[in-house]
């Protein structure tokens, strides 16, 4: 008797769920309506959804497209005008251009692509129109303008209607929106425009058989990623009751909130989380394994890495920035590893390497940092020293030694040069590190904020009395000629030149350019010399 009871149940539910499933089928099948759930949090009433890609790109605009927003809108940029105006009310950042191909390849290219659900606002042409009936004579909206049919007595689920006479426009995600029509535009006529920040085409457009070649791809797999979905959440312009100017200050409100709210990641953060650039996951992986950066559970023991900010206060006692360690990395391994580099050239994104690679990367990489934790000046750190006794100037509060390998920009600087000694010309790492620890002892580091420095002038601006960030390349390339990388007589001159200029200050009251050589003294730009070649000893 009960296995009857059972089973007349189970057939019930089978048949109920045949016939919800059919009638779904009936009423999911109209492109003018869209099956949602109907959410509420304060006065905000908003439908959540899903659509495929295709629909999103040719149905939505950008929120500077609304009519609010129209006086003050260039139709060229998709951006607002700014003015006195436009300034206060508007806190979004412009959109920018030059993102929309690597969005639309990221879509394209990594199978695992994902992005977050857009929210929209859903308008009518009434809206606009003080004269339409569905304002009363106190100019409050009669109706919403949105039309949803409930499908249960809570009146939660059901269908919106999205019909072409309805407006949409992204209020937050208008860079997915960007990226999403930038793939359309790809599958649809086989080529993209890549643009900079303000919408002119700069270079050559990618094209999709050039996507299919580099990367491997299926055509087929390509042409099926307009019918992706989405999710999408739309509020309605206006509400039954509102008056014109309190639904636009709502939306406005909605649009502001959502983009203040919206942090963004620091870059020590896009490290931390990038699974797909083989340099950031080799540098994070070396900052919680190699000795010199790793955390360790003393009393009095200071982090040696800021997973945050890519800058170091005065006072603070890290080593580097993850920022930096992934800059350090990509300027050791990208001669070794050239694939991992963003195609630039070609405006192609890069993939993630194989784990291979990434384990010899990490392998490499930990070998250098050995290398440099026997230099005199890191040993200090294992006898006491702290981090900003050695990296702060003289003349900053509480004094320090003004070491270029506590400085991120000198550790940059040395790593791309030590990347294209060993990896370009094949010289020996040990050889390398030989010389460095020479150099580091006679005190070719230290004190780049004096004249007898070869980093004086270069890195360290003696006018402004800081780090000069511009000086990197020049630095990169001193480190190479002390280490014996440059044999052709016109390139060593080339450098001399350089360094002669980086030295030279200007007098802003006289105009006068006065050079100062290695003692201190004002000389002739011709009288500054290179300082001898590092040799083995």
């Amino acid at each position: 008797m009960d296995q009857d009871i059972t089973s007349q149940l189970r057939q019930q539910e089978s048949e109920e769920k045949q016939a919800l499933a059919l009638l779904l089928e009936r009423y999911l099948s109209r492109e003018e309506q869209l099956f949602v759930q109907k959410t509420q949090m304060g006065n905000t009433q908003s439908y959540l959804g899903s659509v495929s890609l295709e629909w999103l790109a040719s149905r939505v605009h950008f929120a500077l497209q609304l009519p609010l927003f129209r006086r003050k809108y260039d139709p060229k940029t998709n951006n607002i005008i700014r003015d006195s105006e436009t300034v206060e009310e508007l806190q979004q950042r412009p959109l920018d251009w030059s993102r929309q191909a690597h969005l639309a390849q990221y879509l394209a290219v990594l199978n695992n692509h994902k992005f977050p659900p857009i929210l929209v606002v859903i308008s009518q042409d009434w809206v606009n129109d003080p004269t339409a009936s569905e304002w009363d004579i106190e100019c409050r909206a009669t109706v919403n303008v949105d039309n949803f049919i409930s499908f249960d007595k809570n009146d939660s689920i059901g269908l919106l209607n999205i019909g072409e006479h309805y407006s949409i426009f992204a209020l937050d995600g208008q860079h997915r929106l960007m990226g999403i029509q930038g793939l359309m535009e790809l599958l649809k006529t086989g080529k993209l425009e890549v643009y900079n920040k303000d919408k002119k085409a700069t270079g050559n457009p990618i094209t999709l058989d050039e996507l299919i070649e580099e990367y491997n791809l299926d055509p087929l797999v390509l042409q099926s990623l307009a019918k992706e979905k989405i999710g999408i959440e739309i509020i309605p312009a206006v509400i039954k009751g509102e008056t014109y100017e309190e639904a636009r200050r709502r939306v406005r409100s909605v649009f502001v909130h959502v983009n203040r709210m919206a942090i963004s990641l620091s870059k020590g953060q896009l490290v931390l989380l990038n699974e797909d650039d083989g340099f950031a996951i080799v540098s994070r992986r070396l900052a919680i394994t190699h000795p010199l950066l790793k955390d360790r559970h003393e009393k009095d023991w200071n982090p040696r890495v800021n997973w945050d900010s890519a800058t170091i206060a005065n006072k603070s006692t890290v080593l580097t920035t993850l920022q930096a360690l992934q800059d350090m990395t990509e300027g050791y391994l990208g001669d070794k590893f050239t694939h991992w580099k963003s195609k630039d050239k070609k405006n192609l994104i890069s993939l993630r390497p194989d784990d291979r690679e990434i384990e010899e990367g990490l392998q490499l990489l930990s070998e250098l940092f050995d290398g440099l934790a026997s230099l005199p000046s890191y040993r200090q750190l294992e006898q006491g020293v702290k981090t900003y006794e050695l990296r702060r100037f003289k003349h900053e509060k509480g004094g320090g030694e003004g070491n270029f390998l506590f400085r991120p920009v000198g550790q940059i600087a040395l790593t791309q040069a030590l990347g294209f000694l060993a990896f370009t010309q094949k010289i020996p790492l040990k050889s390398i590190i030989k010389k460095l620890i020479y150099f580091d002892e006679i005190g070719g580091f230290s004190y780049m904020d004096t004249s007898q420095s070869i980093w004086y002038g270069v890195l360290y601006d003696p006018m402004k009395k800081r780090i000069q960030v511009s000086g990197k390349k020049l630095a990169s390339r001193l480190l190479i000629y002390l280490l014996g990388g440059i044999k052709d007589d016109l390139e060593k001159a080339e450098i001399r030149r350089d360094l002669a200029e980086a030295r030279t200050i200007k007098n802003a009251a006289t105009n006068e350019e006065k050079t100062i050589d290695f003692q201190g003294n004002f000389v002739n730009p011709k009288k500054v010399g290179l300082p001898d070649i590092l040799v083995d000893n």
